[in-house]
């Protein structure tokens, strides 16, 4: 059977779990905490699964191990093309992969949990860690903002889901529970309320896993 390794309150892995519902896909969810005992990532067992000590990890029965979430997305769309997670015009595709650059490239690695970690090792204040998040995801939002200006309908790119949306909701999750005001960002608001009413993000949401507030 398929496994999923993730953390509920990973962005990466939140990305994973909506595409998995969205294409009626089964998984074992195998929770890999990435706090408790200094952080289960970091064991002998997990490291020999990905030896990049990140969630997610994707695996199935034939022996497949994929790391990084984007090309868990890209595998999954390839095997399982329906229902599309990519418009199919080459142009269009292209633009959704661009979006999805401007959030997993552009924001999320500035503040997932081992960059912050590292600044409080840096002798960060809690104050000033909250200040770099706050910049990095602004400077990142002002870009996702134009481009759904360009390019949205009822979803991040027109009006039919993509991975732009399915990388787009986890990143809106985190900067609500970092307090990042997002009254600038209407179009990105707009989007992720319309995306947490489908069941295939609401099933996805932190809350709703098995090691949720482990």
């Amino acid at each position: 059977m398929n496994k999923l390794y993730g953390y509920w309150r990973s962005s990466a892995a939140y990305r994973v779990r909506i595409a998995l519902n969205y294409k009626g896909l089964d998984v074992e969810h195998i929770p890999v905490h990435l706090v408790k005992n200094g952080g289960e990532q970091h064991g002998d067992a997990y490291v020999a699964i990905n030896p990049s000590h990140l969630v997610p990890t994707f695996t199935d029965r034939e022996g497949l191990k994929l790391a990084q979430s984007v090309a868990i997305l890209e595998y999954l769309q390839d095997t399982y093309p329906t229902p599309t997670l990519l418009p199919f015009d080459p142009k269009e595709r292209a633009i959704v992969r661009s979006m999805v650059a401007a959030i997993c490239s552009d924001i999320h690695p500035l503040n997932n949990l081992r960059v912050l970690k590292y600044l409080s090792a840096q002798g960060f204040s809690d104050e000033q860690k909250s200040q770099w998040y706050q910049h990095w995801v602004s400077v990142g939002f002002e870009t996702v903002e134009a481009m759904l200006q360009q390019y949205s309908g009822q979803y991040s790119f027109g009006d039919q889901l993509s991975f732009a949306d399915v990388c787009l909701i986890p990143q809106v999750y985190n900067a609500k529970r970092f307090n990042i005001d997002l009254s600038p960002y209407p179009l990105i608001e707009a989007i992720y309320a319309r995306c947490c009413e489908l069941s295939a993000f609401a099933m996805a949401a932190p809350e709703q896993q098995a090691d949720a507030g482990a």
